[in-house]
């Protein structure tokens, strides 16, 4: 970093105080900033972008940490939240997952039957030779990821189109860890080593379907549309979250509340999902892997609920922040 930190404030800032990591633009320049309160942003000078500051984070830690000490000096780098235009945290993930029916509940409510109980090891589901391998007493399904494109990004405060022609546009408000450091073949209990930190995804859902039932779900028309994918605000760095399996989930939509879990309730925890993933690819920094959803999506109500034009979208998780998100109609001319 060029701005320099007084050795006092270093001191200071050993008792870290937390703090959010963000992208932002001010008159067109895009920037890299240190949220603090959820009030102010302090640039961090010397980081081209997200990916750079993850690859970098340990040498820029107390810097950081002085940076959002008490009393530090904000500056001309300086700026209230208000008056910038939040961007995704990371605009330029090299890959993104999404973790498919991740807690027992919203499995049991898209089957349309109650949460079915553990299956008897006669019935238990094959291990998956070199990517998930199954311990005698584990009882779970294995774990499911699909790839969510790059062009489905959009930030907290931008509208979530409904494309035309589609009227079953779902929500599914969850936790996405980010990626710290290149992953291959991680196992699980060395996996937290490699979380960056956390945000916030809107697995944004086209329950349509494709109109045939070939090859059966459609991945593509189910969850890949432009602005599909509302991620941020902002990144946790995951020091600040001690346990990202004990954190309070909820949606509202239009300011009802139609999601209220726990991450307690995941099927496959934050670390397994990394192991599992990095037994198929290398996973890179600033990669996003979205934990799946918790029960209470609009298309398993009866009657269903979907998104239209006019509703405002909000996930917010306890210790994490809020992603929240305007619903139009799709743009004109498309």
């Amino acid at each position: 970093m060029t701005t320099a930190i007084p050795v006092v404030l270093l001191a200071s800032a050993l008792a870290t105080a937390p703090y959010k990591l963000g992208t932002f633009e001010a008159k067109g320049r895009s920037f890299v900033g240190l949220v603090r309160n959820d009030l102010t942003v302090s640039e961090i000078v010397g980081v081209s972008d997200m990916r750079d500051l993850i690859n970098r984070y340990d040498q820029l830690k107390e810097s950081l940490s002085a940076l959002a000490a008490e009393g530090a000096p904000r500056g001309p780098h300086s700026h209230a939240l208000a008056t910038l235009k939040v961007r995704p945290p990371i605009p330029n993930p090299e890959t993104m997952l999404n973790a498919a029916v991740n807690y027992t509940e919203h499995d049991a409510e898209m089957r349309g039957r109650p949460a079915e109980p553990a299956a008897q090891p006669a019935n238990l589901p094959r291990s998956a030779p070199g990517l998930w391998d199954r311990r005698a007493d584990d009882t779970r399904h294995n774990p499911y990821l699909f790839a969510k494109p790059r062009t489905a990004l959009i930030a907290d405060g931008e509208a979530i189109r409904i494309p035309s022609g589609r009227d079953q546009i779902d929500w599914e408000c969850e936790l996405a860890l980010v990626v710290g450091r290149r992953a291959s073949h991680v196992p699980v209990d060395k996996a937290a080593d490699y979380v960056f930190g956390y945000t916030l995804e809107d697995d944004v859902s086209d329950r349509g379907g494709r109109g045939d039932s070939r090859h059966g779900s459609d991945w593509l028309v189910g969850k890949a549309h432009d602005t599909f994918a509302p991620l941020g605000p902002f990144i946790v760095p995951r020091q600040f979250v001690p346990d990202p399996h004990k954190l309070p989930i909820k949606f509202s939509l239009s300011g009802t509340l139609m999601q209220d879990s726990n991450t307690d309730r995941m099927t496959h925890s934050v670390y397994e999902l990394l192991h599992y993933a990095s037994n198929i690819l290398t996973l890179q920094p600033g990669d996003v892997i979205s934990t799946g959803s918790p029960a209470g999506v609009g298309s398993a109500r009866n009657p269903p609920i979907f998104m239209k034009a006019g509703d405002v979208a909000a996930c917010t998780i306890e210790g994490i922040g809020t992603l929240t998100n305007p619903v139009a109609a799709a743009e004109p001319g498309r």
